[in-house]
């Protein structure tokens, strides 16, 4: 039977894509503060503004493509069985042919019915007011905003409970609950911990790697490590 890996990524593995991280070094996503385009109550108060937002994020990420770090992920199911979580609300894991992601964040090429969290449609085009569900209430897009539940944090904790190896890749670890997720795996579970600017300490961790490198290159590191 082949050993669990349970991978974890941030924005650090879609940069080398093209993507931007949302947040600037001054705390705006795009110009804009974080709670007018990314909280229930920046929708209700101006929801053309977070549907232009996210519209444009959309086209940004339908032109660029995945890069060496999401294929790297994919070899690794040669010998092990992957789980990928990822803070990222983009498909560039799944167009790497990665088996299993599990989107803690929601997915940019979703959206949603804003009266019921289970009416989830494929969204490649634009959402404008007026766009909506089958119940006839406005779309949005399928992400989780700040204030929100994370629907998908228990079949996060139980995949990464079951862990043989952890990974994490270019995440700043300061985003919870997904920072959380490393304190689910049992105490001697070996953890490569890949970022150009690791946040994480050898000394926090009984069976930590660091691999002080961005994500492509960290990676092919990583399959060295793991497969050679």
């Amino acid at each position: 039977m082949k050993k669990r890996l349970v991978i974890l990524t941030g924005a650090g593995i879609s940069a080398e894509s093209g993507i931007k991280t949302f947040r600037d070094a001054d705390g705006l996503w795009e110009g804009h503060n974080i709670y007018d385009v990314a909280s229930p109550e920046g929708f209700k108060n101006n929801p053309e503004l977070v549907l232009d937002f996210y519209n444009q994020r959309r086209k940004q990420l339908l032109s660029v493509s995945p890069n060496k770090a999401h294929h790297n992920l994919t070899k690794l199911e040669e010998k092990y069985q992957v789980d990928i979580i990822t803070q990222n609300v983009d498909d560039l894991h799944e167009r790497a042919k990665s088996s299993s992601v599990l989107h803690l964040h929601g997915e940019l090429l979703k959206s949603k019915s804003t009266i019921d969290e289970n009416l989830i449609y494929t969204c490649t085009k634009d959402i404008f007011l007026g766009d909506l569900c089958e119940k006839n209430a406005q779309l949005r897009p399928h992400i989780v905003w700040f204030g929100e539940d994370v629907p998908m944090l228990e079949k996060a904790i139980e995949t990464t409970l079951k862990a043989d190896v952890l990974v994490i890749i270019g995440t700043s670890m300061q985003v919870y609950p997904a920072a959380s997720l490393i304190d689910y795996v049992s105490e001697n579970t070996p953890i490569y911990f890949i970022d150009p600017k690791p946040v994480i300490t050898k000394n926090a961790f009984t069976n930590l790697t660091i691999i002080k490198d961005v994500a492509s290159s960290g990676t092919d590191t990583l399959l060295t490590m793991l497969i050679d």
